[in-house]
């Protein structure tokens, strides 16, 4: 395996050398547009399906490797997190049956999968964000053991100087930070190509970027992340923050994240924006190339690129140009890079039906937009997109405001059969993929919406990890099954399984919603809380949320019973004397079960990088009892 030195950008001179590759394959790309040797004529669309590995409890998997060994197959390769695989689909031209025939690969490629996967006790899943990922889950351990992915993690945490931070508010709110970008590994997508005429780059892109916030609207399928609910498609703001390498100096310069929705119209070729891109972006991998672009054009040689196309993929615009060659022809595409794994297949190309189908019926008048509409107005459609969904409110030329379903009702799906039918696409395809997202649209049934209308549905049921293991698994079945979101019930308690699948680690038992007081809170208040609360074990926290000790109401009536107790006492004066017993949230139940048996316990305080995040008391564990009990 090659090492992680061969990307080093350290090396000054193999840096230097990247950078007249950069240089000249500006040139070369240039010199193609120039002399018009780009493929057109032709429209071919591509698929990247990223896809997540869960085991029988509906956790993260990480067998990644494992399961490519046991695949063999060069359409699938690895992802950032060791739970993670990526499926690469053959291009096809966009005609015909090309989204059946799509549809029946992802259908064949995913079998092929799972089949791969149940040899490690594996399954593969199809989610923006697997719903049970923990924190505990995203460590660097978990990083994919590949070179280029450990250089990126060096070069992107040495350009911001510190731990990546994360914060995203929706109806919860996450505060959260990483020593690495593996939190940029828990989101999984669904790429959809689109080969464009060069010549109308500006056009093309510039309508990608108006259409992406109501495609984004009615897609949306990751609302929940380490248990948290918050955007609709909360991977558009995970995705920047936990690659985001600018320290603080450079984001007092308004230096652009190498995540992002765009910063301006585009008005040039796609040279220029590519230049562009090398003028703000500092390469992070700089591997020595061998081949000289200009030489190749010079011999008529389709040049690869390929100093630009390895700058182009360490910056994530969501809509993205790319350089290829296809049967030695080279061609320009777009990428969309914001449509969500899942919830199934057929959704999914559905999903990328609408969006082909509106690339392919682009207004004529297209080049009239940046004088109609501002681009900041097309930059906040997209973010009201992913944190609303079909909630949305957009602006859109010629309209000050419009909502998302009526937009697509009214306007963007009789728009994208257009494009469909413009391209000779079968209409049994036509008719099956846009009916699913027109139903969808009617029934305000997304992903995200079945996701949370679940939870909403599971909170009284049991604990949240058990809420999130039955949501887990209900989309594992209704995905076997093939129906699209729409169609699909709530999930279940009972599909969560036995209670060795509900409960086989301390997190998926604990209690979250503390109560806490400081060790100086005076006595009145604690029997305050503890009466209100009506808790039986209160924690007693310093002002780093370090746990100090335990109040317990049976320690406290005694002490009052003895008259030990004074009003003038502070909670640190009646906290049990004892070191509270702890574990962490990966402890198995039955090694806590044990603790607590063993020492007479009647709780135990969950601790994570010693700070304190849940509690397992005895009416958890008669919680656990019963449900293995009713199990017989």
């Amino acid at each position: 395996m090659a090492s992680k030195a061969k990307f080093d950008v350290s090396d000054a001179t193999q840096r230097g050398a990247f950078l007249g590759h950069l240089i000249a394959d500006i040139q070369a790309l240039e010199i193609l547009l120039a002399e018009h040797r780009f493929e057109t004529g032709i429209t071919r669309i591509g698929v990247e399906q990223e896809m997540c590995l869960i085991d029988e409890a509906g956790r993260p998997a990480m067998t990644a490797l494992r399961v490519l060994d046991q695949l063999n197959d060069d359409h699938f390769t690895t992802e950032l997190a060791c739970f993670n695989l990526e499926a690469n689909l053959d291009p096809h031209v966009f005609s015909g049956r090309c989204l059946s025939e799509v549809d029946d690969t992802l259908q064949r490629f995913l079998k092929a999968a799972n089949d791969a996967a149940g040899h490690f006790g594996a399954r593969v899943l199809l989610t923006g964000i697997l719903p049970t990922g923990r924190d505990s889950d995203i460590i660097a351990e978990n990083m994919t053991p590949v070179p280029r992915y450990a250089a990126l993690n060096d070069a992107l945490r040495k350009s911001r100087g510190s731990d990546f931070s994360v914060y995203i508010r929706g109806i919860d709110e996450l505060i959260a930070s990483h020593a690495t970008i593996l939190y940029e590994g828990c989101n999984t997508s669904f790429q959809v190509h689109y080969q464009i005429d060069p010549d109308r780059f500006a056009d093309c892109y510039n309508w990608a970027q108006l259409i992406a916030a109501p495609v984004l609207a009615c897609a949306t399928n990751s609302p929940l992340f380490l248990g948290k609910r918050l955007w609709r498609e909360t991977r558009i703001a995970l995705f920047h923050q936990s690659t985001d390498d600018r320290s603080m100096p450079s984001i007092f310069r308004r230096q652009r994240p190498r995540v992002g929705f765009g910063w301006h119209w585009e008005t040039e070729t796609v040279a220029e924006y590519f230049k562009e891109m090398v003028c703000r972006y500092r390469p992070l991998l700089t591997p020595r190339i061998e081949r000289d672009s200009l030489e190749d054009v010079t011999r008529k040689r389709a040049p690869t690129l390929t100093a630009l196309n390895l700058l182009n993929g360490t910056v994530y615009t969501w809509n993205r140009p790319c350089y290829g060659i296809t049967d030695g022809k080279p061609h320009i595409r777009l990428e969309n890079r914001y449509l969500p794994a899942g919830p199934s297949v057929v959704d999914e190309v559905a999903n990328a039906a609408l969006w082909l189908g509106l690339m392919n019926a682009m207004p004529e008048d297209i080049a009239e937009l940046p004088r109609r509409l501002s681009f900041d107005s097309v930059h906040d459609n997209f973010l009201r997109a992913a944190r609303q969904g079909l909630n949305a409110n957009f602006e859109w030329p010629r309209q000050r405001s419009i909502d998302a379903e009526n937009l697509l009702r009214e306007t963007l799906l009789p728009m994208a059969r257009d494009g469909l039918r413009k391209a000779d696409v079968a209409q049994a395809d036509i008719d099956r993929y846009l009916g699913v997202i027109e139903q969808r649209v009617d029934s305000s049934r997304t992903g995200s919406q079945w996701m949370l209308d679940s939870l909403q549905r599971l909170q009284d049921q049991g604990s949240a990890g058990e809420a999130l293991v039955a949501i887990t698994q209900g989309i594992y079945s209704r995905q076997q099954a093939g129906d699209p979101v729409h169609t699909w019930q709530p999930a279940e308690a009972a599909e969560a399984g036995g209670w060795r699948q509900r409960w086989s680690r301390v997190d998926q038992l604990m209690s979250t919603d503390l109560i806490t007081v400081r060790p100086d809170d005076p006595l009145t208040l604690v029997r305050h809380i503890l009466r209100w609360s009506a808790i039986r074990h209160l924690p007693v926290e310093n002002d780093n949320r370090e746990l100090l000790g335990m109040i317990s109401t049976d320690t406290l009536i005694e002490r009052i019973q003895n008259h030990s107790v004074s009003s003038e006492m502070c909670a640190k004066d009646v906290m049990d004397t004892a070191a509270p017993a702890t574990v962490t949230p990966d402890t198995t139940i039955r090694d806590a079960l044990q603790q607590m048996s063993a020492g007479k316990l009647s709780y135990l305080a969950v601790l994570a990088n010693a700070k304190l995040v849940g509690i397992v008391t005895e009416h958890d564990c008669l919680r656990l009892v019963s449900s293995i009990t009713s199990e017989g």
